[in-house]
């Protein structure tokens, strides 16, 4: 295959090597069922539990409160229906009010929406240009009693971060619980549950350099919440099935390497991030807008329209770069990503959306390249236009 450049890591993310290392062992002579009272159980058990100190210690928080999970999105939907479903058997679907945000990954947005068609009372909070939840908007949704405010910490699409530990306080003192998909913060800034104040997080594996097919779910101890696979105890009876032992181990290491990465990993993410921007806009001035929040961004997201232009065209037509776009063409039409769409951003600007992300094995030489690639495309559009 070409040499492409990647910069499509809030997409997914390759596994690290040390995570490689680790998980290997499991996938070859340590193959024992945890729940087994011999040695191969006690070995796979103890590497389950080793797993989730490690996923534990980057959240930081306690072990206990760490149940695994097939990745971001079932974590997601363990939290949300997980809430709604223990609160639904002590009243009416009518009584169970879940607050979210119009900018929301569509693992948050599905299970709203079931919750919806159960009969539970659905607010979905807007956002500024930038990104951000309208906090008064909060504030006048969870005057109504409410049972969950779930809202993400970072967008996977422009990167805007929200305040979180804002939004926890103003959730709690109308007695609701806070649920944050951080699946896309989780090893780029710290995600540190008792700063944040909630009581739920999710995160997934292959946005962290460990295999897809694996994630987490922060559970704030003593919390009610309903399981979403039943069957056996598994997973101190949060979550039935036996464990995936060798993406468990992967999923404790890349929090391992990330926690121990943290800050100089953000730092250095973020110059790449500035340093792409910074060639973009020198060169290209007004026909190149920034989508996100220009500070409260994660580090790595670089999310722009190209102004006159149509983002996937654009990439389609240098495939020496791999990225995302922000729009979607169906029969000759260009259609905004909803969340572009929830900013605000005007459909002429957001037809040219394209999301660049870097990550932990992006160069300066790729990115000084991706930029040159851009540019010169660009460019050469212009002249025969």
């Amino acid at each position: 295959m070409t040499r492409v450049i990647y910069l499509d890591y809030n997409a997914t993310t390759p596994l690290d090597p040390a995570v490689v290392d680790a998980m290997q062992p499991y996938l070859r002579e340590h193959f024992g069922n945890p729940s087994s009272r011999h040695e191969y159980g006690r070995v796979a058990q103890e590497a389950v539990e080793r797993s989730r100190a490690q996923v534990a210690e980057l959240l930081s928080t306690e072990p206990d409160a760490v149940v695994f999970t097939s990745g971001g999105t079932e974590a997601s939907n363990h939290a949300i229906k997980g809430i709604a479903f223990a609160a639904l058997a002590k009243s009416t679907p009518a009584d169970v009010h879940v607050v979210t945000s119009t900018i929301e990954h569509p693992a948050t947005v599905e299970p709203c929406a079931f919750l919806e068609r159960l009969g539970c009372r659905i607010t979905r909070v807007p956002v500024d240009r930038e990104g951000l939840v309208d906090l008064d908007a909060l504030a006048r949704a969870l005057r109504k009693p409410t049972t969950l405010v779930t809202i993400m910490h970072a967008n996977n699409e422009v990167g805007t971060i929200q305040p979180i530990a804002e939004i926890a306080r103003l959730a709690h003192a109308h007695g609701a619980l806070v649920h944050t998909d951080a699946a896309q913060s989780t090893g780029k800034i710290p995600v540190h549950v008792g700063e944040l104040d909630v009581d739920l997080v999710s995160i997934a594996g292959h946005k962290v350099y460990a295999p897809k097919g694996v994630g987490a779910l922060y559970i704030r101890p003593g919390l009610d919440l309903e399981p979403l696979i039943h069957g056996a105890g598994h997973e101190r009876g949060r979550r039935a099935g036996t464990e995936n032992v060798p993406y468990m181990v992967g999923l404790g290491t890349a929090c391992e390497v990330a926690r121990r990465g943290l800050p100089e990993a953000s730092e250095r993410l973020r110059e790449l991030r500035d340093r792409l921007w910074a060639y973009l806009r020198g060169e290209l001035g007004d026909a190149v807008v920034l989508n996100g929040h220009p500070t409260s961004r994660l580090p790595n997201t670089l999310n722009v329209n190209f102004v006159g232009h149509v983002g996937a065209e654009l990439l389609d037509g240098i495939p020496e770069i791999a990225a995302s776009t922000g729009s979607a063409c169906h029969e000759g039409q260009v259609h905004l990503s909803p969340v572009l769409a929830a900013m605000g951003v005007a459909p002429a600007i957001g037809r040219g959306a394209v999301r660049l992300s870097v990550g932990r094995f992006t160069t300066t030489e790729e990115v000084d390249q991706a930029g040159e690639l851009l540019v010169s495309y660009l460019r050469q559009a212009r002249k025969l236009a």
